[in-house]
């Protein structure tokens, strides 16, 4: 222990300089001499001038011709912001893709305004309970009429309605059908002491009575459909009417003059009977019936009466049909004896009727032709 005490006590460093630090030198840095500036080049000067140049000539034409050279032109970039420029405006038409559907409706993204709202009661021109009745599923894309904007949510959504355009397309559907005289079907879906109201097209016409062929009331014409004819079109005015009789008439090629048919004895009037001849209604006047004078039309035909008749003349246009059983008759006064005779006779008589009518117009045209002058 006292060898190692030894030992240490022999290890003494050296004193400290006396010397106050004020006195001491300064340290002083050497400075490298890759440090000092380094003169440029006049290639170096020539190639900063150039590229000042070019910078000063492009600010210039920024200035002067900002679109010198683009391909897309102020003209294209017009065009492309009419195609995202946005009016919200009631009735504007908006195109938009279905994302989602629900109980009460679907939500539409316009890629406008966010996210729109299409109810169901807007979704179809007819009545449904489900967007997905009138095809509407996530993934549809059509165009749509704005119709209002959810006041509760503060982004303002819009309400969209497909109802409205297809009431447009409706309405041009009638015109064009009213326009080619097409046959269309409609259901009777009201009635009043005027007529019935039907369901055409997804619109609401009206059917007089005056041209109903059966005659029936309107409670037993609910909901049963109808052969028409578009008669009125005016989409201003929200009046469609339309034609029964005119659909019956021209649907029934054979209803030619002089042909023979069947019908059922209708109603009875006073001046005459209503015969259903396959689904139109034709008047057999009461001095149509028998070539002898009749006091009592109910003393020769009973509603529900089946006979045969011949079509005296029809009128497309108003849809009116005339018959006689009169021309029938073999003998002056068989309908009220003996109808039998006149109905396994009618065919023949019916024939015998056409030849007399086609051999005076053959001698009316004669006559014509004799008393035309000659040419010079």
């Amino acid at each position: 222990m006292s060898s190692l005490a030894h030992q240490l006590c022999g290890l003494r460093s050296s004193p400290l300089s006396s010397t106050p630090i004020s006195t001491r030198k300064r340290f002083s840095p050497v400075v490298s001499a890759a440090a000092s500036p380094t003169p440029i080049s006049n290639a170096q000067t020539k190639e900063r001038l150039k590229l000042k140049q070019l910078f000063k000539e492009a600010y210039e034409r920024c200035c002067i011709t900002p679109m010198d050279g683009v391909s897309f032109t102020l003209e294209d970039f017009h065009a492309a912001l009419a195609n995202y420029d946005f009016v919200s405006e009631l009735g504007t038409k908006v195109k938009g893709t279905v994302f989602s559907t629900d109980a009460n409706g679907a939500l539409v993204d316009t890629s406008a305004k966010g996210t729109a709202y299409l109810p169901t009661q807007e979704a179809c021109i007819f009545n449904i309970r489900h967007v997905e009745e009138a095809g509407i599923y996530p993934g549809l894309e059509e165009e749509f009429v704005i119709i209002g904007e959810q006041e509760q949510e503060d982004d303002g959504s819009l309400i969209l309605s497909l109802r409205s355009v297809q009431y447009g397309l409706a309405w041009e559907r009638c015109r064009q059908l009213q326009a080619e005289d097409f046959v269309i079907k409609g259901k009777v879906v009201d009635g009043n002491k005027g007529g019935v109201v039907v369901l055409v097209e997804g619109l609401k016409g009206f059917v007089p009575f005056s041209q109903i062929s059966a005659k029936s009331t309107a409670e037993e014409l609910l909901n049963k459909e109808l052969l028409l004819k578009c008669v009125e079109v005016d989409e201003k005015l929200s009046r469609l009417i339309l034609s029964n009789s005119k659909a019956i008439v021209s649907s029934q090629s054979e209803l030619r003059i002089g042909s023979v048919v069947t019908g059922i004895v209708q109603i009875l009037k006073p001046y005459g009977a209503f015969v259903d001849i396959g689904g139109v209604n034709g008047l057999l006047h009461v001095s149509q019936i028998s070539q002898n004078h009749i006091p009592d039309i109910a003393a020769v035909l009973q509603p529900g009466d089946m006979l045969k008749v011949m079509i005296l003349s029809y009128d497309r246009d108003r849809g009116r049909i005339s018959l006689s059983t009169k021309k029938l008759e073999p003998s002056p006064g068989d309908m009220l004896h003996n109808p039998k005779l006149v109905f396994e006779k009618a065919d023949e008589m019916a024939q015998t009727f056409r030849q007399r009518i086609a051999q005076a117009e053959a001698m009316a045209r004669a006559e014509l032709l004799e008393f035309q002058p000659e040419n010079s």
